[in-house]
């Protein structure tokens, strides 16, 4: 079955987790479609896990739409969505058109954004026009040298209020996901309740209504400090399909995250 905005919307409605993963060629992104990951998003960690770059930040346009074609060959029923870089979206909501519109002519389903209640007049003008939206608050990796590094975010009440009134905003502005990185269980779950739009957590506990994992990580091939919210799924799995169809069963079992995967 073709996984669209409204699949998502019934599966969130039906109470059922969605499963999310970063994927970025044709060859895993048809290898994670048939385990049953539902969502595959192009993301611009590719700067880092695949260009060996220390953030986000100098991943091109050029860059994402190529990756995005690559998945988007592969994919069959999977919903691809793809991160609009670092510069491309932030000027005027037209600058962003323009470049959402080159994604979904590269074969995105949905483009994300990074920022809070600011990006609702962007993300309203790009709905209205026919490009779906996934919102991304809490620790945004394009904003790592306003935030002074990877932090958790929303640990005080006025940081707790400011994600709660931004995920609202934005999904009034017609976002269709909202996705929550780094932010305290109880804060994302109650953020979570507040909603009518699914919402992704990564680091945001298991009260949202989805989880997703940069590739590599979960298969743990990329070097380095993992951060908490990091499981390796390999170490118990036979192949790279075993791990990724673990993955997707212990999300869809609420066995993932848990608590020690959480802030």
């Amino acid at each position: 079955m073709k996984i669209t905005v409204n699949t998502l919307q019934k599966l969130a409605h039906e109470g059922q987790k969605i499963v999310m993963l970063t994927c970025y060629d044709a060859s895993f992104a048809s290898l994670l479609d048939q385990a049953g990951v539902e969502i595959l998003l192009v993301g611009d960690s590719l700067g880092m896990v695949i260009q060996n770059r220390d953030s986000t930040l100098p991943v091109s346009m050029e860059e994402m739409i190529y990756h995005t074609r690559c998945v988007a060959a592969g994919a069959g029923n999977a919903l691809v969505l793809s991160d609009m870089p670092f510069g491309s979206y932030q000027e005027s909501p037209q600058q962003a058109f323009a470049n959402a519109a080159r994604l979904m002519q590269a074969g995105a389903h949905m483009v994300k954004l990074e920022g809070g209640a600011f990006m609702a007049e962007t993300t309203r003008f790009l709905v209205e026009r026919g490009i779906p939206v996934c919102s991304h608050i809490g620790l945004t990796p394009q904003f790592v040298n306003a935030f002074g590094g990877y932090r958790v975010q929303g640990k005080t009440d006025d940081a707790a209020a400011r994600l709660l009134d931004d995920a609202r905003q934005l999904a009034e502005a017609g976002a269709s996901l909202v996705l929550m990185e780094c932010v305290p269980a109880e804060l994302a779950g109650r953020i979570s309740r507040s909603l009518a739009v699914p919402t992704i957590g990564i680091g945001a506990g298991a009260d949202v209504g989805g989880q997703v994992l940069v590739m590599h990580d979960l298969l743990g091939v990329y070097p380095g400090k993992k951060a908490r919210f990091v499981k390796n799924f390999m170490n118990e799995a036979g192949s790279i399909r075993g791990a990724v169809e673990a993955y997707v069963n212990a999300v869809k079992a609420r066995a993932f995250p848990s608590e020690e995967h959480s802030f």
